[in-house]
């Protein structure tokens, strides 16, 4: 049985009111644009809170030599450094290798060149600083909360009303009531929809959705800020809209046209060897006894997003099937007859719910 809960209950009878801010229109280097500025500085005077929401964990995600330009990254994977400067360390998000930071390149040499690009979370705990050095403000992350105690102070803390500001990543998305919060500000509403991911407009509308869901949760009216540099993108129109249904049903008819689930199959191959010749030799066998059947389409093999990944050399192949189809026994008649070369790993993922 299906139950419709269109309002919320309690005193709390209305949704908070979701507006876009363009920043387009915005000063060029804003993290935190004039409008929900304005926003924050209205809830302090009447004694409410806010939210500013970013979920990008750190300091910067990219940390690059302002003379030659090349980039800090892992050495076990193909991916930047993530700049943590409250544990002064520069941290890997995919493997967890860490390094001390150096304003020195290693490339070329240069000194005092090192520049920190693009906000995270710990640089927009700098930016509510600056901009309101008398309010009170707390950091909500899983570098900074990462106990089930210290969860439980920080929302007591809230609840309380001894924070003015809470800064937060994902972890403050959903499943928190703060009674004083009135105003949720997204820093980069954008931010989830990059990459080919089949389920990124479906879970950046959640996620959006969950965090302004923060804000009014009693008798004030909330608010949320959605600041945006797609402010025609169809999951930012349906939220400010509060027309879930309508994007839902434009999701599953672009879902339906390309027979992509829940209207037909997926299935992942990911290999992996520390050996690059080892993998192109796997990539080789693949493409060479790859079925050919109606109903059935296989992309790759390609090396992955992530080519390089915990020290391994990584490719994946994506299948794609109808409904009707039987996609574990293709596989399996495929697959079994395939000698990997040794040192070779594979690993197949049915429905897969991540493209990297």
């Amino acid at each position: 049985t299906r139950l419709d809960m269109p309002s919320r209950i309690g005193d709390a009878a209305a949704l908070p009111l979701v507006r876009r801010v363009d920043m387009r229109h915005q000063p060029r280097r804003a993290v935190i644009a004039p409008p929900l500025l304005d926003a924050i500085r209205q809830r302090i005077a009447r004694g409410e809170q806010s939210m500013v929401f970013l979920n990008r964990r750190g300091y910067a995600p990219l940390t690059l030599c302002g003379a030659c330009g090349t980039k800090v990254t892992c050495p076990n994977c193909d991916s930047w450094m993530v700049a943590h400067r409250l544990a002064g360390r520069l941290r890997c998000h995919h493997c967890g290798h860490e390094s001390r930071p150096s304003n020195d390149c290693t490339a070329c040499g240069a000194k005092d060149q090192m520049q920190a690009c693009g906000p995270g979370v710990e640089r927009l705990a700098e930016e509510v600083l600056i901009r309101f050095p008398e309010a009170r403000f707390a950091l909500l992350s899983s570098d900074t909360v990462g106990t089930p105690k210290a969860a439980e102070a920080f929302i007591r803390s809230v609840s309380d009303g001894e924070v003015d500001i809470i800064i937060g990543t994902q972890m403050a998305a959903k499943g928190h009531h703060f009674p004083h919060l009135t105003l949720v500000g997204v820093v980069d509403a954008d931010l989830g929809l990059a990459g080919g991911d089949l389920r990124a407009a479906e879970r950046t509308f959640q996620m959006l959705s969950q965090v302004a869901g923060r804000a009014g949760r009693e008798s004030r009216p909330g608010a949320a800020m959605l600041q945006t540099l797609e402010p025609e993108n169809p999951v930012l129109v349906s939220l400010i809209a509060g027309d879930r249904d309508a994007f839902l049903a434009q999701e599953a008819a672009a879902r339906q046209a390309a027979g992509m689930p829940p209207f037909g199959q997926l299935a992942a191959i990911i290999i992996g060897s520390p050996h690059e010749d080892r993998l192109f030799e796997a990539i080789r066998q693949l493409a060479s006894t790859r079925p050919y059947f109606d109903s059935v389409q296989i992309y790759g093999p390609a090396i992955a997003p992530i080519g390089f990944l915990k020290g391994k050399h990584r490719a994946r192949l994506l299948i794609r099937a109808d409904k009707s189809v039987n996609i574990q026994h293709i596989l399996q008649d495929w697959l079994g007859t395939v000698k990997l070369p040794s040192s070779v790993r594979m690993q197949i993922d049915i429905d897969p719910y991540s493209f990297l």
